[in-house]
C-alpha cells in the first residue's frame, strides 16, 4: 500500500446524495480479485451510456477532473453493499481522497485499509472547497497535520490516530500482520512443541 502524506490536486464535485457501492463499481465488474483495472470502470453507468460511449456531461470525463486526485461527494457516500472492489475502482482510478459530510461504516473502514483517505467535514465547509473545485484549483491535504489548505484558508479534521499511522506507513492488513512475524512465529513453535498433534508441517 502507498504511503500517504500530503496530497495537492484539483478537486472533483460529485453533489449526489446516498452514492452506494453499485454506484461506484458495478456488480458486473466484481468477477476480479486484482486491485487494478477497475478505473476505468469506476461510476460506469454515469460515464458511459447504454452502447458504452462516454458521457461528456460527467465530472470526471471532463479536464482536469478525469485526473482529479480528490473527490467531493454528497453525504452517505459509499452506502450499499460491503464491496471493497469501490475503494479498488477509487484508487485506480487515482483518487486517494474522499470528502463527504458522512460516510457508510463498512466503505469508510474500506477505504483506509486500502490507501484512501475519507474525510469527514460538514456542508458549510464542502461548500467553501466546492467552490475550489468549481474555478479549478488546487487544495492541499496534509495528513500529518489533519489539514486542508485552500487559497489562504484552512480547514482542520479529525483522524483516527491508529488508521492515520497506517496510511502515513502505507500499513495494510498483510503489512500488519507481517510486522508481528516474529511473534507468529515463536507462536507456532511453542504450539508445536506443547501440542505437536494439532500442527500440520
Amino acid at each position: 500500500m502507498q504511503k500517504f502524506t500530503t496530497l495537492k490536486s484539483i478537486p472533483a464535485y460529485l453533489p449526489i446524495v446516498n452514492i452506494d457501492t453499485d454506484m461506484i463499481i458495478p456488480k458486473q465488474f466484481l468477477k476480479t480479485i486484482k486491485r487494478t483495472g477497475l478505473g476505468k470502470n469506476l461510476f460506469y453507468e454515469m460515464r458511459y451510456d447504454e452502447k458504452g460511449n462516454v458521457i461528456n456531461d460527467f465530472i470526471l470525463n471532463q479536464n482536469p477532473f478525469n485526473n482529479s486526485k480528490i473527490l467531493i461527494a454528497g453525504k452517505n457516500f459509499g452506502c450499499g453493499s460491503s464491496r471493497e472492489h469501490a475503494p479498488w475502482a477509487l484508487l485506480d482510478f487515482g483518487i486517494t481522497c474522499v470528502i463527504s459530510s458522512s460516510f457508510a461504516d463498512i466503505f469508510f473502514s474500506n477505504c483506509f485499509k486500502n490507501g484512501i483517505l475519507p474525510i469527514v467535514l460538514d456542508e458549510e465547509k464542502i461548500k467553501e472547497l466546492s467552490e475550489y473545485a468549481n474555478r479549478k484549483e488546487e487544495i492541499s491535504i496534509d495528513l500529518n497535520e489533519e489539514k486542508i489548505l485552500y487559497g489562504n484558508n484552512e480547514i482542520t479534521f479529525k483522524v483516527d490516530s491508529f488508521k492515520k499511522k497506517c496510511l502515513l506507513e502505507g500499513l495494510d492488513d498483510i503489512a500488519l500482520s507481517l510486522k508481528k512475524s516474529d511473534k507468529i512465529e515463536n507462536f507456532e513453535k511453542n504450539l508445536k512443541n506443547q501440542k505437536p498433534w494439532i500442527i500440520n508441517d
